[in-house]
């Protein structure tokens, strides 16, 4: 390498880090509170769980003449019986073609179709999810604050905010559409995430001036991060003896303890440093990157006509009656041309009914496998159940980024032969689609997922040793870049001060004996 492009090299290397080293040292110290802490969501469990039980005895609407008198006409992606607004029983209705869209709230009771919001309502969902004794006091109408960044709530906004004088302090958001609870804060994971997402992920550029140049900002530190870092680690090489030592009898030519460290501490953690970094960017999808244009799934084929409620479907207290106490939501779905109802409780598998004979239904696996080929126009290269996780299909905490959704087992696996080699998941147990993958999101798990999370099944299943080494990888880390980030700063300083010193008096030059000279810092 020749001389002006190793000195190339360790410019570029020493003023990138005096900005970037902050950021690493931020999202390595960030990262470390998100392995325990996440950013605040509502999980399904969570939902179900504070959801009041349904009624058998109630006298409520069946869907069909509900929505027939709230004038939701055509056929419908989504239906949902449960008290989840103001504590009372509502349908919870989604138009086919309104995907991303909120609900549309009918009265149980009425038919009624409920408007926006407002501030009664709002207490009222809070206390009901509460429960018994818990206070309520309003907080005041949200459109997007440092906990609700999340796209999936745009269909709900503006957001009523209710805190809850629980031992957690919890803080509830309410749909503006709904009704419904739609996330709920705890006042320390509030206090832990000011600590951990909300700064790993850069969100205070959200919501403000800087909003719609958020990614390119998160995209573009990240590529400068990944090729800093990179540099570094050749510079921390060049100048490291690995046959000989200095006249000092170091192997790094830096006399002081703090450059010696962080040369020494570049050459241990300067490639878990660029991975982790280059993994984040991986996260955000930059470009679209892995957006491979599959074509949509045919869900037709799996399905049937879509849903629409019809006059022979069992009233709710009939369903009810059928699955037993303790039901906290009724979902209308379609499976194979006929609709079911899934009776979920608060925990544990949902109860499979028809929806006219209110009874038991047991899905047929081979003719759920024969509609499910239909899901695309190719031939079907592989079929596998899935009895436990494995590297591609698998559950992670719920406090992480990708838990929380729920991924049922056992499932069936179906490869397709297209060309984004598409793999489809289907519950035998609903006849859901439980999840969709293909080539390139599969190379997203393993860029972003694996050397980001390290959510490999064998490390995973063997905590603490997952805990450890993250926590050993992330403490060197984030000392690598705050000694990178002293050095640079002190370096700056002299720069400064030179630079404003006022220039001696030109005079003779003194003869001086030559002096050795020391290594001087990259």
């Amino acid at each position: 390498m020749g001389s002006s492009m190793k000195r190339l090299l360790f410019l570029g290397h020493r003023w990138l880090g005096i900005v970037l080293c902050a950021f690493f040292a931020m999202w390595f110290v960030s990262g470390v509170v998100m392995m325990y802490v996440g950013y605040p969501k509502l999980t399904e469990a969570e939902r179900l769980r504070h959801l009041p039980p349904l009624q058998a005895g109630a006298p409520l609407l069946g869907p069909q003449q509900a929505m027939s008198i709230a004038g939701v006409t055509g056929p419908l992606s989504e239906l949902r019986l449960a008290a989840a607004s103001g504590g009372a029983a509502v349908y919870l209705a989604r138009p086919a073609g309104a995907k991303g869209a909120a609900a549309i709230a009918v009265d149980a009771r009425s038919g009624a179709r409920i408007a926006p919001t407002g501030q009664a309502r709002a207490m009222a969902s809070a206390a009901a999810f509460a429960g018994p004794g818990v206070g309520t006091r309003y907080l005041g109408p949200v459109d997007e604050d440092a906990f609700t960044h999340s796209r999936g709530l745009d269909g709900h906004r503006p957001l009523h905010r209710v805190q809850l004088s629980d031992p957690e302090q919890t803080l509830l958001y309410v749909s503006g559409r709904t009704g419904e609870v739609v996330r709920d804060a705890p006042r320390t994971e509030r206090l832990w995430n000011y600590a951990g997402a909300w700064l790993h992920w850069l969100y205070p550029l959200r919501g403000n001036m800087f909003d719609r140049y958020w990614a390119d900002i998160v995209n573009w530190l990240a590529i400068a991060g990944t090729v800093m870092v990179l540099g570094g680690a050749a510079v921390g090489l060049l100048r490291w003896r690995f046959r000989a030592p200095y006249r000092s009898g170091s192997r790094s030519p830096y006399p002081g303890a703090l450059m010696r460290w962080h040369h020494v501490g570049g050459l241990l953690f300067g490639a878990v440093t660029a991975t982790w970094i280059f993994s984040g960017l991986m996260s955000m999808n930059p470009w679209r990157i892995f957006d491979g244009g599959a074509a949509p799934l045919h869900m037709q084929a799996l399905e049937g006509p879509a849903l629409l409620p019809s006059a022979r479907d069992a009233a709710p207290a009939a369903l009810l009656s059928a699955a037993g106490p303790d039901i906290r939501e009724l979902k209308w779905t379609r499976v194979m041309g006929n609709t079911l109802v899934l009776a979920q409780s608060a925990a544990g598998k949902p109860l499979v009914l028809d929806s006219q004979a209110s009874r038991p239904a047991v899905l047929d696996s081979g003719a759920l496998l024969d509609a499910a080929r239909g899901l695309l126009p190719h031939p079907v290269a592989s079929v596998e159940r899935l009895e436990a996780y494995d590297l591609y299909y698998y559950s992670r905490d719920a406090h992480s980024m990708t838990g929380g959704a729920g991924k049922p087992l056992p499932v069936w696996r179906i490869a397709f032969a297209d060309p984004q080699r598409s793999w489809v998941y289907v519950d035998p147990h609903t006849g859901a689609l439980a999840g969709r993958s293909d080539r390139h999101k599969r190379t997203s798990r393993w860029l972003f997922a694996m050397l980001h999370s390290w959510d490999w099944l064998p490390l995973l299943e063997r905590r603490p040793l997952w805990d450890l080494m993250m926590l050993a990888f992330s403490l060197g880390g984030a000392v690598l870049s705050a000694s990178g980030m002293v050095i640079g700063w002190r370096r700056l300083g002299r720069k400064l001060r030179t630079a404003g010193a006022k220039p001696p008096a030109r005079g003779p030059i003194p003869h001086r004996k030559s002096e050795p000279r020391t290594a001087s810092p990259h």
